[in-house]
């Protein structure tokens, strides 16, 4: 692969000349940070761990798990990895079935969604760049849903997710 001539890295942000002792390790058997009956999600690197630079988690749903429905972001890019089982994905064009393996990546504005569809639990990783402080999101998003759709369309907002059913007169492919 050939890169353009005006490639590069991006400016320096760290100045020191030796390095610093600051990475961070989380074992495996570390346990989710929210269970429900729906699944569970581990916090592997959030806004706060990373300055801001990206948010990584990882999230098992349980069998038949309703996941998310179709949305976009304003602010962040999504990306999805399949880690072990069978996820429906929404590519903002049509569903495809995600396996172990399986990356989609939604850039900022790109309308996704996802469901588990089948009798078998799956796990996969969710990554935000820039990260957003989306652990509240997570934490309180099923407690808002049950005091209705204006409360719950305002966090929604709030959290930079903008549901297609929140939409008035939405059609698909339209800004």
């Amino acid at each position: 692969m050939s890169y353009p001539s005006n490639f590069s890295y991006p400016p320096p942000r760290y100045h020191g000349s030796k390095g610093e002792v600051n990475a961070s390790f989380r074992t495996a058997d570390t346990p989710p940070d929210i269970s429900s009956p729906g699944g569970a999600t581990h916090y592997l690197a959030t806004h706060e761990s990373t300055g801001g630079e990206f948010g990584l988690y990882k999230s098992e749903l349980a069998p038949r798990s309703a996941g998310a429905k179709t949305h976009f972001h304003k602010a962040m890019s999504e990306s999805f990895y399949i880690l072990s089982g069978q996820l429906e994905l929404y590519n903002g064009e049509k569903w495809v079935t995600g396996r172990e393996g399986d990356f989609l990546y939604v850039p900022v504005g790109g309308l996704h969604a996802f469901k588990n569809v089948t009798d078998e639990p799956t796990s996969m990783l969710m990554l935000f760049s820039p990260g957003a402080p989306r652990e509240e999101y997570f934490e309180q998003v099923a407690e808002v849903a049950r005091r209705g759709a204006e409360e719950l369309k305002e966090f929604r907002i709030r959290h930079d997710s903008y549901f297609t059913e929140d939409i008035e007169d939405f059609e698909p492919g339209a800004e």
